[in-house]
């Protein structure tokens, strides 16, 4: 029997015990004396949300396939069990083998969402390690930071001591046996970093200096030493088909988010729209071979016992043997007990035609994600949908026994008018009244659309970088216009709107478009309480106000201010492939309402195609 962290005593007085003892099904267990480097990979949110997510599963899988490494997970105490750690001074520990996190040689922290930043400092205090790279010593783990937060790593610098840009399958294995070079020569932590310095794709922020202008504004941004590249470029797998991926993927013992078998299908997405940062930062597409998805399939469900397999992608319907991969999922897997999920799909014949039949015992909700109310702000943000395709795939829909439809749209996107507000409610009442064009007698009960709005955030190394954005007044302004227009509608009762949390968006924005100097306001907020910003019954706007007044820093600044296009940003020593002209040729075409093709229409010169792969080579030799 392993020695447990937590005595029963505890076990038995927190929610779900389960998420801290580990042994689940196709973990990894190794003595820790007979490897090199001991790899603590870390989700800074709860076990269920930490479970669910395929890039931990991949990592896991990758460093512990490696002989001299031993990777084991640690996840955020809930708070429930983290007043107790703090109380009875218990420090953090990993999940398989029950040790200190203090004790391991590296600690991989994955930056999925900016909202989870006061988690990390939680890691790191209780796992006893400085909050600060600049005061540790070789007595503390190497805390690296990777995902899609880290295209911005700014305001979080001061807490870490390597970024990794880009995928992590490609360079860890260089950097680890530096690690191990370095240690083994007595060599000092300063020595290490400018080593890691030299991988591609890591980067030191010790190593750089920010110069600010009289106004706020970022002067420049240079390295230190020799050592730093001036761009730290990104990182990505090209040959999908042949990456590491979990055949054995980790099963849980309690009910997490998404408790089924993943199959990615591809990374990146050909169509551009201009508020998202995944399609940006993702490209090139790459797919991966049908056969090896067929054969991965087979092989996780038999080594996890799940009863559900999904696909992951940022737009399945643009996998080009997706119809070949859904008929082998659905003829192999459906009628043993194993429920076939589609994500990320347009609603077209196909889809629907798909989902009738995975979905044949009971039809849930169909979602739709216009994004904007009118078409002029669709073509503003370049979401290739048109009125006409959304309404028919609805009628569609509706007659093939669906009667609950789900609507995504954003508030506060540039150019937004009243009457794209408006939009919102009129393209909800048009898609009821689909359903009421269906002869009574073959409707399914009464129709029920929702139709919800998230505030709009202007990412980095996105088209939009250059927007301002709303108040939160002015969020909410916003949402009032769409709920009073939804409840002027004739079909009002059939219509729901829901709307996100202003202020959280907000600060969203501020630590999403932030510098070095909102690493005090964080600090400042999660030493005064603030922590799973991310849950709604734990954020505490109110914190995060006074932080800011506390430590000087203007919110305006970083969300509201009009910027220019020569403005140099946080985040611009970072080289994702897509080039800056193109993101400013993108947000011109933004404000002219121009559409971008997407990329198999016709490449529009983004910059990634140097890169070697994906999309833009297909079909070429």
């Amino acid at each position: 029997m392993r020695k447990l962290a937590l005595s029963d005593e505890i076990l038995l007085s927190i929610q779900q015990p389960a998420r801290y003892i580990g042994g689940e099904i196709n973990s990894v267990c190794k003595d820790p004396s007979s490897v090199d480097v001991r790899f603590a990979m870390c989700f800074p949110d709860v076990y269920d949300i930490g479970m669910s997510h395929l890039g931990i599963q991949i990592l896991y899988d990758m460093l512990n396939k490696m002989p001299d490494v031993y990777c084991e997970r640690v996840y955020s105490p809930w708070t429930d069990l983290d007043a107790i750690m703090r109380e009875k001074h218990i420090p953090l520990f990993a999940i398989e083998s029950q040790d200190p996190v203090k004790d391991f040689d590296i600690l991989g922290i994955t930056l999925q969402y900016e909202m989870c930043y006061t988690n990390i400092l939680q890691i790191l205090d209780l796992s006893g390690i400085p909050l600060h790279g600049s005061d540790r010593t070789w007595d503390d783990p190497i805390v690296i930071g990777g995902g899609p937060c880290a295209y911005n790593p700014e305001p979080i610098a001061e807490f870490f001591d390597l970024f990794y840009i880009g995928e992590g399958e490609t360079a860890y294995r260089q950097l680890i046996d530096i690690y191990k070079d370095s240690r083994k020569n007595g060599e000092s932590r300063e020595t290490f970093l400018k080593r890691a310095a030299g991988v591609p794709g890591i980067y030191v922020p010790s190593l750089y200096e920010p110069e600010y202008h009289e106004d706020g504004t970022l002067k420049a941004f240079r390295p230190t030493c020799p050592e730093a590249p001036e761009k730290v470029v990104k990182q990505l797998v090209l040959d999908m088909t042949e990456a590491v991926y979990p055949e054995k993927p980790l099963v849980p013992f309690i009910k997490v988010t998404q408790d089924r078998v993943v199959l990615e299908i591809m990374r990146g997405c050909i169509r551009g729209c201009r508020f998202c940062q995944a399609g940006m930062i993702y490209r090139p597409v790459r797919e991966k071979n049908v056969e090896r998805l067929k054969d991965l399939a087979y092989k996780m469900l038999k080594n996890t016992g799940h009863e559900e397999i999904s696909l992951s992608s940022l737009s399945s319907s643009d996998y080009r043997s997706l119809e070949e991969l859904v008929r082998f999922l659905i003829e192999e897997f459906h009628g043993k007990g194993v429920n076939v999920s589609l994500p990320s799909l347009r609603i077209d014949a196909f889809s629907l035609d798909v989902m009738s039949k995975v979905q044949d015992v009971k039809k849930s909700s169909l979602t739709f994600a216009p994004e904007a109310g009118s078409q002029r702000l669709r073509d503003v943000i370049n979401k290739g949908r048109t009125e006409e395709e959304i309404l028919q795939g609805a009628a569609d829909a509706f007659k093939g026994g669906w009667n609950r439809v789900k609507l995504y749209f954003m508030l506060g996107l540039p150019t937004e008018t009243v009457e794209d507000m408006d939009g919102i409610a009129l393209l909800s009442e048009k898609i009821a009244e689909e359903y009421y064009e269906i002869p009574k007698d073959q409707r399914n009960g009464k129709v029920q659309v929702v139709a919800s709005t998230s505030f709009f955030v202007p990412k980095p190394f996105t088209p939009f970088q250059w927007a301002r954005m709303s108040t939160k007044e002015e969020f909410l302004d916003k949402a009032r216009v769409v709920n009073r227009k939804m409840k002027e509608m004739l079909n009002h009762k059939s219509l729901k709107y829901n709307w996100h949390e202003a202020d959280v968006t907000v600060l969203e924005g501020v630590l999403a478009r932030g510098d070095r100097r909102v690493a005090a306001v964080i600090e400042e907020a999660y030493r005064n309480g603030a922590l799973y910003d991310a849950w709604s019954e734990s954020f505490r706007n109110d914190i995060w106000m006074k932080a800011f007044e506390t430590c000087g820093v203007d919110i305006d600044f970083y969300t509201t201010r009009e910027r220019s296009l020569d403005e140099l940003f946080p985040w611009d020593f970072i080289d994702t492939g897509v080039s800056k002209e193109f993101l400013k040729r993108e947000w011109n075409n933004a404000v002219n309402g121009t559409v971008t093709p997407n990329c198999r229409e016709r490449c529009s010169g983004c910059g990634v195609r140097r890169f070697g792969g994906g999309v833009c080579f297909e079909d070429q030799d």
